[in-house]
């Protein structure tokens, strides 16, 4: 069964009790830990990364809607927000930064499986989007080339252009290396450099080398030296469990 990450967001006892226990109820939705102000809505999130982030607007220290605006300056994949609150009014100002759904307190259930539903509806059609589309169409001044992600190695850029290193060829293409990094954030890629982009699949070895910087061996490419900076060492080796 596919499932889904949930926090929510509420310094009220009582509603965090009653709306904890409706979601509970939800064999697709996972839990992680609430959080009662809006300080620690910030740590917890950054911490579990859930999908659906109920917010109470009216939680402590920074509200839920500056709560909301900070997560979506920090992250470009950002949860769904579904704000709570006591008072309708605010229904405006929730919906101005891409709330999802809005509920009223004291919280029915019938209302919240409405919510559910549209959700679901966009969690899981954007997984079947994912799973469906795992191609690549890169493009250049002649023409447009289908990538399979997997069978990217590499890729640096080169005078204005980005060579793109597959297992068995090299594509050049006049998109950035930004835009090849955005496209590919579902899979294990990291730039090492800001002219390079790695695939972490193919990693074999990595050698210091000058003033904190190191350098990357990749399989099948031992005359290939890809540098790891000083900047995007601790972030290269943090995807590293046992590092």
């Amino acid at each position: 069964m596919k499932t889904f990450k949930a926090m929510i967001a509420e310094d009220e006892q009582f509603a965090l009790e009653e709306l904890t226990y409706m979601l509970e109820q939800e064999e697709d939705i996972e839990l992680c830990p609430s959080a009662v102000n809006g300080q620690q809505v910030l740590e917890l999130y950054f911490k579990h990364k859930p999908d659906v982030l109920f917010l109470d607007i009216e939680i402590p220290i920074i509200t839920g809607v500056e709560v909301a605006k900070e997560i979506l300056r920090s992250t470009d994949e950002p949860p769904l927000f579904v704000f709570t609150t006591a008072y309708d009014e605010y229904a405006i100002e929730a919906f101005e930064v891409e709330a999802i759904d809005y509920l009223l307190k004291p919280f029915d259930i019938a209302r919240l499986q409405q919510a559910l539903k549209r959700i679901r509806k966009h969690i899981y059609k954007k997984d079947e989007a994912k799973v469906n589309n795992d191609k690549l169409l890169i493009t250049n001044s002649e023409k447009m080339i289908v990538v399979s992600p997997d069978e990217i190695v590499y890729a640096v850029t080169n005078q204005g252009t980005i060579k793109i290193h597959t297992t068995h060829t090299t594509v050049e293409s006049n998109m950035t290396i930004k835009e090849l990094e955005n496209a590919l954030k579902s899979y294990p890629f990291i730039r090492t450099h800001r002219s390079y982009l790695v695939n972490l699949n193919y990693v074999e070895e990595i050698e210091p080398w000058f003033n904190g910087a190191y350098n990357i061996i990749l399989k099948g490419m031992k005359n290939t030296v890809i540098p790891l900076s000083r900047n995007a060492r601790k972030k290269f080796f943090d995807m590293f469990p046992n590092v």
